[in-house]
């Protein structure tokens, strides 16, 4: 992709108005738009903010991401900031300030919250990816990001089954996944790969 085509896809991304309902993420030049997520995601989602300390850290719902180098807009179900470390104000909130984000896998978001957002995110330098997977009851701890593009990775990989207590250590916090729901009657997947 030409640094015009993405200027382009950019522009169109930032005026895309979605209809009522849906979100749209700009992930490696491709606008991906999603409906309204499962109660169960929503429940997932508070729970693991609210065991986030305020005082420590800035939680944030939603928030679009700008990784650098990337024609790439994506909005994590959560991003965990030093609380100093963020801006005045804007839509776009840089990548490299940003501690950790966490993403709650969905029927639908299966192979993006694994795969392309695993590598965006690393392109990204974010520290630590949380992957939330109520289809397989696990949650999946990235850590140490390396490479970049679409070649960027985690060096690290840590999986943990609902129910056994989760160190997030960047973060100071032991997260109690024992209240996490599950999304019944939905397929198992591969994921992650080893």
């Amino acid at each position: 992709m030409t640094a015009v085509d993405e200027r382009r896809i950019t522009q169109f991304f930032e005026e895309f108005e979605p209809p009522e309902g849906f979100t749209v993420e700009l992930l490696r030049g491709d606008i991906v738009m999603m409906a309204g997520p499962d109660l169960v995601h929503n429940l997932i989602v508070a729970e693991v903010q609210d065991q986030i300390p305020r005082r420590r850290w800035t939680r944030l719902q939603t928030q679009d991401l700008d990784i650098v180098n990337e024609a790439s807009e994506p909005v994590p179900d959560l991003v965990v900031a030093a609380p100093g470390a963020l801006p005045a104000s804007g839509r776009l909130l840089p990548s490299r300030l940003v501690t950790m984000v966490v993403e709650v896998v969905s029927k639908t978001s299966v192979d993006r919250d694994y795969g392309v957002k695993r590598s965006i995110y690393a392109a990204g330098g974010v520290p630590v990816y949380l992957i939330v997977d109520p289809i397989m009851a696990q949650c999946v701890l990235l850590t140490n990001p390396v490479g970049e593009g679409e070649r960027a990775d985690y060096k690290g990989q840590e999986k943990t089954k609902f129910g056994d207590p989760l160190p997030l250590d960047a973060l100071g916090v032991v997260l109690d996944t024992s209240g996490f729901g599950t999304l019944p009657d939905v397929k198992p997947h591969r994921w992650p790969l080893p």
